[in-house]
């Protein structure tokens, strides 16, 4: 959806979003002013650049009379880095070589064989992977710090996440998302013709074929520092920032902006370990594009009055669970079954740009930025009550 043109302090009858006086007025632009600092060059977590952008956000924040704090935390760069180069290469190559044993060897029996032990290997690396070890594994230890910004003595009831660092990767996350579809389907295909003994050679072609190319773009996921991460996530934190602005000061709605997101979560997560038993209602903004819809993607559970929340003040907003390939900062809060969600504005077209040395500002303008910093705000408000 675009967003309608509005400023802070409009209304909403229940359906969509009512203009106080003239429908010609404009929105502010705080969030633009926000997105030309923050996009001007890549913010590697852990970078001068990332601490530059972060150190700005606490100005802001600052003047904007939150008390503002650091929080440091201690992970693993290995998950963020390897896990998804490393998982595809186990996956891709299970296949591949179940298809040789198959078709050219004909020992369908070690193709079986072969194969589970292929699946085996990639859920133990998985589940190595996955979740809060990004913290606790030995390797690639680096530090990082998250920002954090209260107002009022109550304790938030909402959260306002966006995530400050950015990285690249040879393929753009549209790529990634349909390697990782593709590289499934081919071990999915290739379990079926295993189990039935299937000796058809166009099935067998299939399943290696699949693998390839899936495998291709998956193992390519490796992690860079080449984009300025204007979409992915300039935008959401420009957003956040926008939002904060135009929060009612008695609101408990506090603001959190993580790092080494782009490297398994490892900020949220940290801060999740660290204050698991505050729950509260997170909303995550993480990449708004100039093109696209309203998007609100969650995992585990509905957060329906999230939902609720968001529909009140902007109408429609487009709901789903989140794809498979995108890790989003809203999952750590998720795992620990904090209501939690992610907003974004944009398409698939935005996707074919994130993670490449093309998400600069020459792409985007941000003018639903500030739209969408409204959206939260209210949102943020209508929750804390």
């Amino acid at each position: 959806m675009q967003f309608n043109r509005l400023p802070p302090g409009a209304a909403h009858d229940g359906s969509r979003i009512l203009h106080p006086t003239s429908p010609d007025a404009a929105w502010g632009t705080d969030g633009v002013a926000h997105l030309r600092v923050l996009a001007r060059a890549p913010r590697a977590a852990g970078s001068a650049e990332e601490r530059q952008a972060r150190d700005y956000c606490a100005r802001v924040l600052g003047d904007l009379g939150f008390e503002v704090s650091r929080e440091p935390f201690s992970y693993s760069g290995f998950p963020g880095r390897y896990g998804t180069p490393i998982g595809g290469a186990i996956a891709a190559a299970s296949v591949l070589v179940t298809f040789w044993l198959a078709t050219i060897e004909g020992v369908p029996l070690a193709a079986a064989i072969v194969f589970g032990a292929g699946l085996l290997l990639l859920v133990l690396f998985v589940w190595i992977m996955v979740g809060d070890a990004v913290l606790d594994l030995p390797w690639l230890r680096a530090d990082g710090e998250n920002l954090v910004a209260r107002r009022g003595h109550a304790a938030p009831r909402v959260w306002l996440v966006a995530h400050v660092d950015s990285k690249s990767q040879p393929v753009p996350t549209r790529v990634r998302i349909a390697g990782i579809a593709v590289l499934g389907a081919s071990v999915v295909l290739t379990a079926l013709t295993l189990a039935a003994g299937s000796s058809r050679t166009i099935l067998w072609m299939l399943c290696a074929a699949l693998a390839a190319v899936g495998g291709r773009a998956v193992v390519a996921s490796v992690v860079r520092n080449d984009s300025p991460g204007a979409v992915d996530n300039a935008s959401g934190v420009a957003a956040v920032l926008a939002a904060a602005s135009s929060l009612d000061p008695a609101a408990p709605v506090a603001v959190l902006i993580t790092s080494a997101e782009e490297l398994g979560l490892a900020g949220a997560r940290a801060w999740v370990r660290a204050h698991v038993a505050e729950r509260a209602f997170v909303m995550n903004c993480d990449g708004v594009d100039d093109i696209g819809e309203l998007t609100l993607m969650y995992t585990r559970t509905n957060p329906a009055p999230i939902v609720s929340a968001v529909e009140r003040v902007a109408g429609a907003v487009r709901v789903l669970r989140m794809p498979p390939g995108l890790l989003l900062d809203s999952v750590a809060f998720a795992d620990v079954k904090w209501s939690a969600a992610t907003l974004s504005h944009g398409s698939m077209q935005t996707l074919a740009r994130v993670h490449t040395r093309r998400d600069t500002l020459d792409a985007l303008t941000g003018t639903q930025i500030d739209p969408m910093a409204f959206v939260l705000a209210r949102a943020a408000e209508t929750l804390a009550r």
